[in-house]
């Protein structure tokens, strides 16, 4: 049977760092850059510190992340496309399976329901789309940094105004690809998913921050923590 073009498929947002791959995928970019001397080892001094303090429960994760996006943003200038583009393919390759249990089951439920699955990340697109693809989602978003005409990166971020307001990007993937947010779903896990979760019809903070928990709380959601082997609601 032709599906009908005018039926909207519902859609499911998800954050992609800390909610469904258990780690940063921009951290294991940079520290992989490093280590191919793609990127000089003196890079690590940029977030060094606010990674110890993050670490040590001395600091939050948000000051050590814009940290190590600050690095990237500066040594990526200048460096080829295709040399990072291939350390990014190397990382999704090792570590496509380093995903969490409860998103990982529920975004094969959602794909078997006829979702459309929508990720959405900081990181940068390139690493990003790829590692959508091994997951199953349809579209994904992230930062885009921009290329010259010699394949080089220039340090420049297109669209930074996009890529920072999550629900500008849900309503706009809604609208381009006939999208409805009935039925919708949308799992977080920090403050910065909140304008996202806010539009979706079954929010769902996991593994959240103080900020997002409380929120969550606030306003009635779902909230889920895996911890090891265990999955439960708080």
């Amino acid at each position: 049977m032709t599906k009908d073009p005018t039926e909207k498929q519902p859609v499911a947002v998800f954050d992609i760092d800390g909610t469904v791959f258990r780690a940063s995928l921009l951290i294991e970019l940079v520290d992989a850059l490093i280590e191919r001397e793609i990127f000089p080892a003196d890079a690590r001094q940029v977030y060094e510190p606010a990674q110890v303090e993050w670490l040590n429960r001395n600091g939050e994760y948000g000051p050590f992340i814009k940290k190590v996006v600050e690095a990237f943003a500066h040594h990526v200038k200048g460096t080829l496309y295709s040399d990072v583009a291939d350390v990014a393919g190397e990382i999704i390759e090792q570590k496509k399976h380093r995903v969490y249990r409860y998103t990982r089951d529920l975004i094969h439920d959602l794909k078997s329901n006829g979702y459309y699955l929508l990720g959405v990340s900081h990181s940068p697109k390139f690493i990003v789309d790829g590692f959508g693809y091994e997951l199953g989602f349809n579209k994904t978003y992230g930062t885009l940094y921009e290329t010259g005409a010699s394949d080089r990166f220039t340090g420049v971020v297109t669209d930074e105004h996009l890529i920072m307001n999550k629900s500008a990007i849900l309503k706009r993937a809604v609208e381009k690809e006939n999208l409805t947010l009935m039925g919708s779903y949308g799992v977080g896990d920090t403050e910065s998913d909140i304008s996202m979760l806010d539009l979706v019809e079954t929010p769902i903070a996991f593994n959240p921050n103080r900020l997002l928990y409380r929120h969550a709380k606030q306003n009635e959601w779902k909230v889920v923590v895996e911890r090891k082997d265990v999955i439960y609601d708080v």
